[in-house]
């Protein structure tokens, strides 16, 4: 019976263990396989290249840059013994003279123990160019190709800006402090586009739990990414990047930005914000231009009067007695930055002389019993709503009304102002853009056009925000108040009426400590100097904003942002042929005498001349250079021979590269600005497909 009952057990036992090996067999077979190649075998995402980033003209402001990561399957069967020995010292050596991080005995020790372990997948570098991996494919036992010789190549790519810093903040970058991959910017904004579709590859674990691909050419491709084609132009971009370190720099500034807009289009042609870092240099350390709201000052004051004007509350010639420049609203007193105290003047000597108790007695008096009107006008020119930007990060403006919890009865005065009101800079910019417009408010824009394989596949045409701002009859008398600012009033220190004019407004706020109850009554701490306009005024063409926070020697906008404006302004104008359009001349021995030689004012006038003629040529053969003695600067004919290299030095980027690449040289550059330095010696025989190296300087 024992033998029996043992018998029958062991029969049971073995017939379970056939029915589990049926049972996996044939119900979780597919499952369990499943689970093994997971741990064997697995797909990997491949790397989609990012799109580029460009300029208005096509030039790379972000780009991807492909870099690759090499491994070697030392112990490939395709590698015998005997032809590893042969080759090891060999391609030892040529790794440590192209990487220059371990000695030829150093690879060979890294080579042989690999060999002696089995490895399949030895790193041999991180990181290295195309260039480099160029070189690799030539060296011994790699030239037998990417099976035969044990070669492992996975790519991915680095982003890169051309142009370094330049507009860094808008164009942006990865956030390196997220846990995530994200981007700021348009990187961030147009990732989707940018980003592409992620190809896939098989892998299979091998020794040191390292994946290995099982074949290169195993995946599903990716897709690489779509092209922004940005508004920015390089160098408009560049020059008030320029413009405004320096004046951040003479003030000891905390911080600042330049905003420059096509005043038809919207489109940003540059935008530079620029922040103090602790070491005292200035980089993009945030986008104030979009992201900063704070209270504007002065510069609301346009607003103001576009709300009354339109109201018909006032008129040009409206008399205001603003006394000596004082005024007490319910036992807050409000006074005027400079002196004013004129008695009676009219509401366009206010405006002009930027009157803070002027244009507070105008605005009290019109909307004192209906404040909610005040409001309302304020509303329609849509100052109370985000501009709906095509980059992240906008600020949100706030206008109170009479419902708000912070109104109180000093608040209409101060809001007449600009103060208990918070926009950003270009928000500001947005509304003198119109004015400039002809009523028409339009949304800035910092993105043209979207493109696939070199071929648009969308376009971002001029939006309307507000068809018309105001009445025609109202827009010519805030036209005459702009201009009044310049020529008479607070900002006639950059008076241009020699080749152009400009309109705009200065501003100077007090900002508050705690950036919420405003400066009406509380402790001011910092200054805000700002100028907003447009130019050339006949024809407006461009509109900009200046801002400079927290100067430390001078404050008021005049000072400190309109001389930024004026600088920034006169460049463009001469160097735009859209701006202006000059009958040729003839310049042999044109001659431009200054009485005090060395001035800075004389220097930038004659140079501002001698570009607009310049400008009039027509031929890469029609050139000049400028003679400068002590009585005059002289404008003499400069001949470019064919065959020879001609002078560039001096010469901005533009006219060097239009010069040089139409005698057929192909050009390289280092830096930003002017050319200082040329590769190829003036005089010097040269030949079609020549390579020249400039490199550019501020000067």
């Amino acid at each position: 019976m024992r033998v029996y009952l043992v018998y029958i057990a062991i029969l049971l036992f073995g017939m379970a263990i056939i029915g589990k090996a049926l049972f996996i067999q044939y119900f979780e077979g597919k499952e369990l396989m499943k689970n093994a190649q997971k741990k064997e075998m697995n797909w990997f995402e491949v790397e989609a290249m990012r799109g580029n980033i460009c300029a208005d003209d096509g030039t790379l402001l972000a780009t991807s840059i492909p870099i690759f990561d090499v491994r070697m399957d030392v112990n490939s069967e395709n590698i015998d013994d005997d032809f590893f020995n042969q080759n090891v010292d060999s391609l030892a050596s040529n790794l440590s003279r192209l990487f220059r991080d371990r000695s030829p005995s150093g690879y060979k020790d890294l080579l042989w123990e690999a060999r002696r372990n089995g490895e399949r997948y030895l790193l041999i570098r991180r990181d290295i160019t195309y260039n480099e991996l160029k070189q690799m494919r030539r060296f011994p036992i790699f030239k037998l190709g990417k099976y035969k010789g044990g070669l492992i190549v996975l790519p991915h790519f680095r982003r890169e800006l051309p142009f370094k810093d330049l507009a860094k903040r808008t164009i942006g970058y990865e956030n390196e402090e997220s846990a995530q991959k994200v981007f700021v910017g348009l990187e961030g904004s147009f990732t989707k586009n940018l980003q592409g579709v992620n190809g896939r590859r098989l892998m299979r674990r091998v020794a040191g739990n390292n994946w290995m691909p099982i074949d290169i050419d195993n995946q599903v491709e990716p897709q690489n990414g779509q092209d922004i084609i940005t508004s920015l132009d390089i160098n408009m971009q560049d020059l008030a990047e320029s413009a405004l370190q320096k004046e951040l720099l003479a003030d000891s500034a905390d911080h600042g930005c330049v905003i420059i807009m096509e005043v038809r289009t919207g489109f940003v042609k540059a935008i530079a914000n620029l922040g103090r870092t602790a070491q005292g240099t200035f980089e993009e350390l945030f986008n104030y231009a979009i992201g900063e709201c704070t209270e504007p000052g002065s510069t609301f004051k346009l607003a103001s009067f576009l709300v009354a004007l339109e109201d018909k509350k006032i008129d040009l010639n409206t008399p205001i007695a603003t006394g000596n420049g004082v005024r007490i609203y319910h036992g807050r007193k409000m006074e005027d930055s400079h002196k004013i105290g004129l008695g009676t003047i009219t509401a366009q000597q206010v405006f002009e002389k930027s009157s803070n108790v002027g244009t507070s007695m105008m605005i009290v008096a019109s909307y004192d019993d209906e404040p909610q009107k005040y409001i309302d006008g304020l509303y329609r020119l849509s100052l109370n709503k985000p501009l709906h930007l095509q980059i992240g990060g906008e600020g949100k403006p706030y206008i109170k009304n009479t419902k708000d919890k912070w109104w109180s009865a000093v608040s209409l005065p101060w809001m007449s102002i600009g103060y208990e009101v918070a926009l950003s800079p270009l928000q500001i910019l947005t509304l003198y853009n119109a004015v400039a417009n002809n009523g028409k408010m339009v949304r800035p824009l910092f993105v043209k056009e979207i493109r696939k394989n070199g071929l648009p596949i969308q376009t971002f045409s001029p939006e309307v925000i507000v068809p018309s701002i105001c009445s025609k009859a109202t827009l010519e008398n805030v036209r005459t108040l702009l201009e009044g600012v310049v020529e008479r009033g607070t900002a006639n220190g950059i008076a241009n009426t020699m080749y152009y004019k400009i309109a705009g407004k200065t501003g100077t706020a007090m900002i508050a400590a705690n950036n919420r109850g405003y400066a009406a009554g509380t402790k001011q701490v910092k200054y805000k100097g700002s100028f907003v306009g447009y130019f050339p005024v006949d024809h407006p063409k461009y509109s900009m904003m200046v801002v400079v926070y927290d100067p430390r020697k001078r404050y008021y906008g005049a000072s400190v942002a309109a001389p930024v404006f004026r600088e920034i302004s006169d460049k463009i104008f001469a160097s735009s042929q859209d701006v202006q359009n000059p009958p040729p001349v003839d310049t042999a021995g044109f001659s431009i005498p200054f009485a005090n030689a060395g001035k800075e004012k004389d220097l930038e006038e004659v140079y501002t001349l001698l570009k607009i003629k310049v400008k009039s040529f027509s031929s890469p053969s029609d050139w000049a250079k400028p003679f400068v003695d002590k009585t005059a600067v002289t404008l003499l004919p400069q001949t470019i021979v064919n065959g020879t290299m001609p002078n560039v030095t001096g010469m901005g980027i533009k006219d060097a590269l239009f010069l040089l690449e139409q005698m057929g040289l192909k050009v390289m550059v280092n830096g930003k600005g002017a050319v200082v330095r040329q590769s190829i010696l003036p005089g010097s025989l040269i030949a079609k497909g020549s390579i020249v190296i400039l490199d550019l300087a501020s000067v």
